[in-house]
């Protein structure tokens, strides 16, 4: 009877963590199935089968069919191909956690750092149908049953965050909130790579990693990236999220998937004469929030005094200061009225994480992109690999809705590159490889990207219609490899025209210095060369206990 209560209780817990709508509502949920079921949650490479064993509850296998199927595909090798990797990744939007994913999978250690405390952001994303289809296949409906019925092709930020959080926490990727980032550490003695965080007692401050992943958003990017700014004609961009009450009148005014003006110039003058609101295009979404973004003219601005003063500058024009928030919030809220057709006549501003109005108003055509996506770091022997996702890679274009779908893109490139370099891969080779993909990225739309999503997976080649990973060369990313300066092994090439492979001493010593770093700590194996030291067949079999210790 014991035995059965305990059961109903995991199931009701189960039940409650699937259900969870805040951030903290995941956390505690988690943790408290964890105790219950007796699991260690940084049990990284158990976890997620233990789980499985010991939650024996249908609507769990429901879910599990999902991850199950996802994990089978051969680019993971059975959760080994990057078993000897320690990952950390930097913020909890959604191309951090499907990044985070995606390293679980492949079998390294994965710990997730978030500076906030609860997922708060409003804004409606506009889904490709590729991104759809991945994140049914995680198990989205399960935990969203909503999520994108019928003819829908969106979610809100929040939820999405909700629902890649509850996978990444069964895949067993350490989740912590409530730390902020500082810098890296670079390696002392015995330690090697960590970060400085805030508070400096936090657990995951100890934490020793060799992969760094940078999703803390478009106003972060860490050291040794450069930003360069892409700019067009300015085009001022007004987003604003009101209070759903999920009325059923509500649920009967029709959603605008996007209206321009070149296509219902009646509609834009009408406003115009209406409301002296002039916009170029907008959408409406129906989500957590009624959710409005639009794209107003300049001189309707001024008029309605949401613009104080006029400036050919951008960031004066934009300027807080130079901003009337009231006016503002009434240009947005007749705009939303309008459009609608006066079908929501209870528009109330939904709040925004610092308790306010949720509107804002920017430059929809400042966008800032990474001059490269990776480089490696190496300090006294000890190498990591670095890379950037999601809006420090490369800002999204709002209108067009890319930013989630190349975020997920980049996030899938990312674990790949990961993936080449736990297999020993050249570190130069990574990092071109990587660039070559990244070149692709600012243009994918969802015409010229495959549409066998089934076989989607990391391997650049199940998405990418054409793809040369040999784009760049090794010896075009020698500045993306920083090492201390003095280290005998820094890698030079004598002529920048030469491929990497045409180095054979380089190459001769890059190979030797893997294996030596690959079989150390095992007992009796000491590699100085590739003759002696591989007489006894010990250094083999350590090399191949290293990556599958299963076979051994």
């Amino acid at each position: 009877m014991a035995s059965k209560d305990h059961a109903n209780s995991s199931h009701a817990t189960f039940d409650l963590f699937v259900q969870a709508k805040t951030c903290q509502e995941v956390k505690q949920h988690f943790s408290e199935l964890c105790r219950q079921l007796q699991l260690d949650s940084k049990d990284f490479r158990g976890f997620y089968t233990k789980l499985k064993e010991r939650l024996n509850y249908w609507k769990a296998k429901a879910l599990w069919t999902k991850l199950d199927k996802r994990a089978s595909q051969e680019v993971y090798q059975q959760a080994t191909a990057c078993a000897q990797n320690k990952c950390l990744v930097l913020g909890a939007g959604p191309c951090g956690l499907r990044t985070a994913i995606e390293l679980s999978l492949l079998g390294a250690q994965v710990v997730l750092l978030e500076k906030r405390e609860e997922f708060t952001r409003n804004n409606v994303l506009h889904l490709w149908p590729f991104t759809i289809y991945d994140l049914r296949e995680l198990g989205a409906k399960k935990f969203y049953g909503k999520f994108c019925c019928g003819s829908l092709d969106h979610i809100s930020i929040r939820q999405l965050q909700l629902i890649l959080l509850k996978v990444s926490l069964l895949l067993g990727v350490e989740v912590h909130t409530g730390v902020e980032y500082k810098g890296l550490i670079e390696p002392t003695g015995e330690k090697g790579w960590m970060a400085k965080l805030q508070p400096q007692s936090h657990p995951a401050a100890a934490f020793q990693f060799d992969v760094f992943i940078s999703a803390g958003g478009g106003r972060f990017v860490p050291e040794g990236f450069k930003h360069k700014e892409l700019r067009g004609k300015l085009a001022i961009g007004i987003t604003a999220n009101f209070i759903n009450r999920k009325t059923a009148a509500e649920a009967q005014v029709p959603e605008i998937s996007g209206v321009a003006r070149i296509y219902n110039q009646k509609f834009f003058q009408d406003l115009l004469n209406e409301t002296d609101i002039d916009l170029e295009n907008i959408v409406y979404y129906k989500d957590d929030t009624h959710y409005f973004v639009m794209t107003a003219k300049r001189k309707s601005l001024l008029k309605r005094g949401v613009i104080k003063k006029d400036y050919s500058n951008a960031e004066q024009l934009l300027a807080p200061g130079n901003v009337d928030h009231v006016a503002l919030c009434l240009y947005a809220h007749d705009a939303a009225y309008f459009s609608t057709g006066g079908k929501l006549p209870e528009l109330q501003f939904a709040q925004n994480q610092a308790g306010q109005h949720d509107v804002a108003m920017f430059d929809f055509t400042c966008m800032q992109r990474a001059e490269n996506a990776s480089l490696v770091r190496e300090r006294r022997g000890k190498k990591i690999l670095i890379a950037l996702v999601g809006d420090c890679l490369v800002e999204p274009f709002w209108p067009l809705g890319t930013g989630i779908a190349r975020g997920f893109f980049a996030a899938f490139d990312t674990a790949w590159m990961v993936r080449s370099w736990a297999m020993g891969v050249l570190d130069l080779k990574v990092i071109a490889e990587r660039e070559s993909m990244y070149q692709l990225l600012s243009q994918t739309t969802p015409d010229n990207t495959s549409k066998k999503y089934s076989l989607y997976s990391i391997d650049p080649t199940t998405r990418y219609q054409s793809v040369n990973l040999s784009a760049i060369q090794a010896h075009q990313v020698q500045h993306l490899y920083d090492v201390d300066k003095g280290s005998s092994l820094t890698i030079k090439l004598k002529d920048n025209r030469v491929h990497m492979r045409q180095d054979s001493m380089s190459g001769f010593n890059e190979l030797l210095r893997w294996c030596q770093n690959n079989t150390k700590g095992y007992r009796n194996v000491n590699i100085k060369d590739f003759s002696q030291s591989w007489k006894s067949g010990v250094a083999l079999c350590a090399l191949i206990h290293h990556f599958r210790p299963h076979l051994m």
